[in-house]
């Protein structure tokens, strides 16, 4: 997973989205890049979508998005969470609890609190918490991320 931190912390700076939340959900949800869904669909935070698993393991079956490339999965992590009607709040807050809570109570996992718990602790044990620190400069670089493909503003 270290080949991620520098990804969690770019998609940070982008959208002030905490880089402990994007790295500690991938390390759970794709068991620190073990599981069959991030080697074979290359999905880190087990996404729901289509997939052509049947053509890559004949006779098996998933539920979870299929990607590209890893990267595409951290992608579209921090674009989903980017739609949440709660997001402009949230947007450069550092405290992960704080965002992990949020997702929580929209759905993000079926898991709940223990979802929660089981974060919190990767990102305690792993002190990604540690990432964030460069959170402060996020707050006005992130406008940029979501106009993304909008006209720019006029300086009048």
């Amino acid at each position: 997973m270290k080949k991620f931190k520098p990804v969690s912390v770019e998609l940070m700076q982008e959208t002030g989205i905490p880089a402990s939340v994007i790295l500690g959900i991938a390390m759970l949800e794709s068991g620190t890049g073990t599981s069959r869904n991030a080697k074979l669909l290359h999905n880190h935070f087990g996404i729901v979508g289509k997939n052509n698993m049947s053509q890559i393991k004949p006779g098996h079956r998933s539920v979870y998005k299929q990607y590209v490339t890893d990267m595409a999965s951290y992608e579209h992590f921090v674009e989903l969470l980017a739609r949440k009607k709660w997001f402009g709040e949230m947007k450069g807050n550092p405290e992960f609890t704080v965002w992990l809570k949020k997702m929580n109570h929209s759905g993000y996992s079926s898991a709940g609190h223990e979802w929660i718990k089981r974060v919190t602790n990767i990102i305690n044990r792993y002190k990604l918490y540690k990432l964030d620190a460069s959170m402060d400069s996020v707050a006005t670089e992130s406008e940029k991320w979501l106009t993304v493909g909008m006209p720019p503003a006029s300086d009048q």
